[in-house]
């Protein structure tokens, strides 16, 4: 048995064409490794779109090559992200799903008793697989899912089976996210073969006790220019599992190797080997201008239009530029702690907490995520600015319940 984990593709993230262009590219070149592995199925854990809404030109894309797995008889089942899951619970995986191109594996509902989350199992007709998971939310408003899983049917529950999950593990987090608001691996229910995680854009695979192999693939195509000049590049895991054959052996190679491979079983467990693959689509170059003591004109001529114009004549296929660290002794400076956007949006939010006080703190702070998280959205195609601001309002008075 083969299959393959993705996670964070995060299609029409890029404001530039031609960046987009090279995030599609991932997407479909991952695609065709999978076919070329003859992998059995596919998991997406989480932020297939940038947004709830995406492009109709990114939709078309992305469905017509879900109709090309479907035709070759190859599953795709995936869980909603905190990007493509909107406010109001809607997301374009229902879509996706209602035309049979995939299957939400977050399925279940609350026991009127006992105020527990049942999830249920999706099985994968040709291996047998056992799959569930939960969804993510930003600023770890999905921690209150995990609080009130119920943990027992999913730990008892025989067979390979595989966790899909779509937030921050305090376990896994990579040393410059350390500041990052996370949650426990605890929170997550034990004896699974594979938990296949998203939203952490950093290559982490860990073996727990109890639980089995706990991953972040990274994600499919960098997101934004610190995750170009950290990653350079995105992948996914491919794991392979040898049926019937068992070992307590657990041999991980070097981080720093090309493919990162990991022989892990424990008792009673198959042997699965995962493989790290990476996606290059394109090559990249970076460079750093000392711009210390140097007056905006000295700098705008040592990044004139004749040397960005030279580099395109040689043959560079999109040039970018990072003014993120640049500052005027003439400004105070203003110091947050480095990370991914929202995590300094929290920090922020965080910061200036109780000014006003309406409400509790931790019911401003979740109030405050969802009402930036519910104005986050953009006009749809077709729709007319009167009823863009009626949609906004609707939703305002939703969340602050007016």
């Amino acid at each position: 048995m083969k299959y393959a984990h993705l996670a964070d593709l995060h299609l029409g993230s890029w404001r530039d064409e031609k960046m987009r262009a090279l995030s599609t590219k991932a997407f479909l070149q991952a695609i065709d490794i999978c076919e070329e592995e003859k992998v059995d199925f596919l998991i997406f854990a989480g932020d297939l779109f940038n947004t709830a809404l995406p492009s109709l030109d990114t939709l078309k894309i992305v469905t017509r090559k879900l109709k090309y797995l479907h035709d070759k008889n190859i599953p795709l089942y995936a869980i909603a992200g905190s990007h493509d899951f909107s406010p109001s619970g809607k997301t374009m995986l229902d879509v996706l799903e209602q035309a049979g191109l995939l299957k939400n594996v977050c399925k279940g509902k609350v026991d009127p008793e006992s105020k527990l989350l049942n999830l249920n199992f999706t099985i994968d007709q040709k291996t047998g697989v056992k799959l569930c998971g939960l969804l993510g939310r930003r600023g770890l408003l999905d921690r209150a899912y995990y609080e009130n899983l119920n943990l027992q049917n999913l730990e008892e529950e025989p067979g390979y089976k595989i966790f899909m999950f779509h937030t921050t593990l305090t376990e896994l987090k990579p040393k410059h996210l350390e500041k990052l608001d996370s949650q426990p691996a605890s929170f997550l229910p034990k004896n699974f073969n594979y938990y296949a995680g998203g939203h952490i854009h950093h290559p982490t695979l860990l073996e727990l006790d109890n639980y089995g192999t706990l991953t972040y693939p990274g994600a499919l195509f960098p997101n934004n220019f610190g995750e170009i000049e950290r990653y350079s590049k995105g992948g996914f895991y491919i794991i392979e599992v040898e049926d019937n054959k068992t070992t307590d052996s657990y041999n991980t190679l070097s981080n720093q190797t090309t493919e990162q491979i990991v022989n892990k079983t424990s008792n009673q467990k198959p042997r699965q080997q995962i493989r790290w693959i990476p996606l290059e689509v394109i090559k990249h170059h970076h460079f750093e201008l000392d711009c210390q003591n140097k007056s905006p004109a000295v700098v705008s001529f040592e990044l004139s239009k004749e040397v960005i114009e030279q580099l395109y004549q040689q043959g560079a296929y999109f040039i970018m530029k990072n003014t993120a660290e640049l500052n005027s002794e003439a400004y105070e400076e203003i110091s947050l702690s480095s990370g991914d956007s929202e995590s300094m949006e929290e920090e922020i939010i965080k910061e200036h907490l109780q000014q006003i006080t309406l409400f509790e703190k931790e019911r401003e702070l979740n109030l405050t995520k969802t009402l930036l998280q519910a104005l986050n959205t953009t006009k749809k195609e077709g729709e007319t600015v009167t009823d863009f601001q009626q949609r906004i309002e609707e939703e305002t008075n939703r969340v602050l319940q007016i």
